[in-house]
């Protein structure tokens, strides 16, 4: 076999349709699009449209709403700081504060404060200060012997 012999397998390509040139070509004058109407024309876009009738995302029921004033807190998890504390990116030594966490790469942006959860093992004898934390967070940084302050009231849970 030679390059100049490769050929695609038959039916695996089809030639592209060519709309509007000519009568001869089957597609010519409207172009596949029908006489006269909306649809005919160019520019066109009829995506919820019913003829008239009220469309179907228009006839359901709206539920729930967004809270305006909600805050966004950036989450971290206890295992995730123990991890950190252990790589020594992080001091259990001194008071871990959000700037601390921000510093270390643990947490990106502060966002409305940094809320402390539970999940993962927590075995350093830290003291964390955080706008929010779990009430299981609290309690396992108090069993790992540490402490952990929230300095918000609102945020706590």
């Amino acid at each position: 076999m030679k390059l100049n012999e490769l050929r695609d397998n038959p039916g695996a390509t089809k030639k592209r349709k060519r709309i509007g040139r000519g009568p001869g070509s089957g597609t010519g004058k409207t172009g596949g699009r029908g006489i006269k109407g909306q649809k005919s024309r160019s520019g066109v876009a009829i995506k919820g449209y019913e003829g008239g009738q009220m469309p179907l995302y228009q006839r359901l029921p709206k539920r729930g709403f967004s809270k305006p004033n909600r805050k966004a807190f950036a989450v971290v998890n206890l295992g995730l700081i123990q991890k950190f504390i252990d790589d020594k990116k992080i001091d259990a030594k001194k008071d871990i504060t959000e700037d601390v966490l921000i510093e270390s790469g643990l947490v990106r942006r502060k966002k409305d404060g940094v809320r402390v959860l539970a999940k993962g093992e927590f075995s350093a004898k830290a003291t964390i200060a955080v706008t929010g934390a779990s009430k299981s967070a609290i309690a396992a940084v108090e069993k790992a012997g540490g402490s952990l302050t929230v300095t918000s009231a609102s945020a706590a849970e």
